[in-house]
């Protein structure tokens, strides 16, 4: 098989991995090719979040497991191929030096055993590193069950590595991926973050859940985030809309991917991790999925008016981060400012406020910027679903083609 043939087969069924990110490394290096320093490396994301600037591919669709939802499961009549570990160098050295890409992410389907697999992928990138000097970034998914050893080499070679847990309940997975087993995949992380430093899998480690292939709610799949932020210290939980293709009894019949419950979870996963958000604050039993129309920050205020307005000029850090239409730059422009001078709303706006958000929300010097006696959870909503509607961009999630059809 010629080394354009694997490629096509190998980046496309690569396309269903979403645990690609910006790196977050500050190796550098001197004497090879590329760099994976925040200053080095630059990417591109898709409107949904997936980084599309790394060349993403498998070392093989080649699998001896028979996961319902894969593309490769052991069962599926498809095209199989494999890379050697200096066809993937030629590639991505190629690729480089063309300037299609800024660095490697490479997953495999597991062949023989997870030892064997993960051999070849240290043998790959080692070749990378030390044969072409290759110095740019790199993400590898680990493989589950494969040896401490292995996962130590593999580490001390990369820049961020991931080990997928998939689905967020055991129930999930003896359903549709009979052959993995969570504890290992627990194994990955736990070894990779008590092993983490400046020489070890830099960038940190991340992973990835599916969304609606079983009937978890999103408050069972933010829950599950929350605990491996918290147990495992990862830097991404990627969530991946469930593409319908595999025909199988217990897999659910979608028409279209659901993209804007992706697009809400990874909402949500922002505001645990950088606005100070807990899960119970956004779900609980009663409502236990995420309201599809307006985004996580806006059904939290909607059902907190009572809180609200804040005003500008006194409020705290804390609550300006709650504020819908208000980032953690805009705040941290407000706190700086208003040391010197009271704030007025064409001040907000300068400072990257989005007022048509924020305006139910808040007010300058004791006023609104709008007349507040239309300020009711219904209206508010059926604006801002407006509002959303007019700059909803989300695309179908797709990476890059590598060639034309």
């Amino acid at each position: 098989m010629e080394l354009k043939e694997k490629l096509q087969i190998l980046a496309d069924s690569a396309k269903y991995d979403a645990s690609c990110s910006s790196s977050g490394s500050s190796r550098e290096i001197k004497n090879g090719l590329g760099n994976a320093h925040i200053s080095g490396i630059c990417h591109s994301f898709s409107a949904d979040g997936r980084c599309i600037s790394l060349l993403k591919i498998l070392l093989t669709n080649v699998c001896i497991f028979d996961c319902k939802y894969c593309l490769n499961r052991r069962s599926n009549n498809i095209k199989r191929a494999i890379f050697s570990p200096e066809e993937i160098c030629e590639i991505t050295i190629n690729f480089y030096r063309r300037n299609y890409i800024e660095g490697l992410f490479l997953s495999s389907g597991i062949i023989k055993s997870p030892d064997y697999t993960m051999e070849l992928l240290i043998k790959t990138i080692s070749m990378l590193r030390n044969k072409y000097h290759f110095g740019g970034y790199i993400h590898v998914k680990a493989i589950p069950g494969a040896s401490e050893v292995l996962l130590k080499k593999l580490g001390s070679l990369t820049d961020r590595m991931s080990a997928n847990i998939e689905l967020p309940t055991e129930g999930g997975l003896k359903l549709l991926a009979p052959n993995k087993n969570i504890s290992k995949v627990n194994q990955i992380m736990g070894y990779v973050r008590d092993n983490r430093n400046k020489n070890y899998v830099p960038a940190g480690q991340s992973t990835q859940m599916i969304v609606g292939a079983t009937n978890e709610t999103d408050l069972d799949i933010m829950k599950k985030s929350e605990e491996l932020y918290k147990n495992y210290k990862l830097k991404r939980v990627f969530y991946s809309a469930y593409v319908a293709i595999n025909k199988d009894q217990n897999l659910p019949s979608l028409k279209m991917p659901p993209l804007k419950r992706e697009n809400r979870l990874y909402q949500a996963d922002w505001l645990l991790r950088y606005y100070g958000f807990k899960v119970n604050d956004l779900l609980d039993n009663k409502n236990p999925n995420f309201n599809i129309l307006v985004d996580p920050k806006v059904s939290w205020s909607i059902q907190h008016l009572d809180e609200y307005p804040k005003e500008i000029n006194n409020c705290t850090y804390n609550e300006l981060l709650k504020v819908p239409g208000i980032g953690i730059t805009s705040a941290k422009r407000i706190i700086s400012a208003r040391k010197y001078f009271k704030l007025n709303f064409i001040d907000l706006k300068k400072m990257g406020v989005v007022l048509k958000r924020a305006n139910y929300f808040i007010t300058c010097n004791g006023k609104y910027n709008i007349n507040n006696e239309f300020i009711t959870p219904k209206f508010i909503e059926s604006n801002l679903i407006l509002e959303e509607k007019g700059n909803n961009k989300i695309s179908n999630g797709e990476q890059l083609r590598l060639f034309n059809e």
